[in-house]
């Protein structure tokens, strides 16, 4: 049975002592959690929704998650411009580590902003989408956790249910991918050591590193080239028939013989 997020013990794990996070607020259904984040404007508050009826994705994509099905939430977090280009990739690395604490699944990252499952043939589990506003960055994600293959919009699509994972508690998971955000969103913000650190992790998980891709780049048609690293600002370097060049951003579509 599908039940509704339970707030308040959401609110009890999540807005403590020594937890960055100041509110948290569980909303039954809303068009887009990015959009009541950045009208909220407070740093450190977190937006969750039980159905999201107007998400919103990367290039202009809109997107719906059937009622009690998924984790859909957003939360605006201070960066320095210099960073901003990691907190997608920092995002993702949250999402990997939540997935791997409350599901036991292992996950990896396609840069710039999806998370993949290995289990159900590297399809796609989740979603960030990093918005610019004046006093920092809104994050927002959207983990798909119990969906039905039925209820999925495109093939290359999964849910945690689909993975080998049924009985994942939706506020567990929140908590999880949370806590480990807001240490991985620490991190970043650290010294150079530091900030090293969470590069080389993200490398270490990210897929899109030594695969052919295609790039889908806005204003321009779609490109060949091959995945060779992110550099220290978060851009995506390839290799392509003019030499290597970096990415700062675009859609990624992971070149596979038997799928995509």
């Amino acid at each position: 049975m599908r039940q509704p997020l339970d707030s308040e013990a959401l609110h009890e794990a999540l807005v403590t002592s020594g937890s960055p996070w100041t509110g948290l607020d569980v909303h039954p259904a809303l068009g887009s959690t990015n959009a009541e984040a950045a009208r909220l404007a407070a740093p450190y508050r977190v937006v969750v929704t039980d159905h999201q009826q107007a998400g919103r994705g990367r290039m202009g994509r809109t997107w719906v998650t059937p009622p009690h099905t998924s984790v859909t939430l957003s939360v605006l977090l201070p960066a320095p411009a210099l960073r901003r280009g990691w907190m997608p990739l920092v995002t993702g690395l949250a999402v990997r580590d939540g997935i791997a604490e409350v599901a036991s699944l292992a996950s990896g990252l396609k840069w710039p902003n999806d998370v993949l499952l290995p289990a159900d043939d590297e399809r796609k589990v989740c979603g960030i989408l990093c918005e610019l506003q004046p006093n920092g960055v809104v994050v927002g994600l959207g983990i798909n956790v119990d969906q039905t293959r039925e209820e999925l919009p495109v093939d290359t699509a999964t849910s945690l249910r689909l993975a080998g994972a049924p009985e994942v508690r939706r506020e567990d998971l929140v908590v999880a991918v949370l806590t480990h955000l807001a240490r991985w969103h620490a991190q970043l913000q650290g010294g150079p050591a530091t900030r090293a650190g969470v590069q080389e992790a993200y490398r270490e998980a990210c897929l899109t590193i030594g695969r052919d891709v295609e790039l889908h780049v806005t204003g321009g048609p779609p490109r060949l080239a091959h995945a060779v690293g992110v550099d220290d600002e978060g851009r995506l370097v390839v290799a392509g028939a003019a030499g290597e060049y970096a990415v700062a951003a675009g859609d990624v579509v992971h070149v596979r013989s038997h799928r995509r």
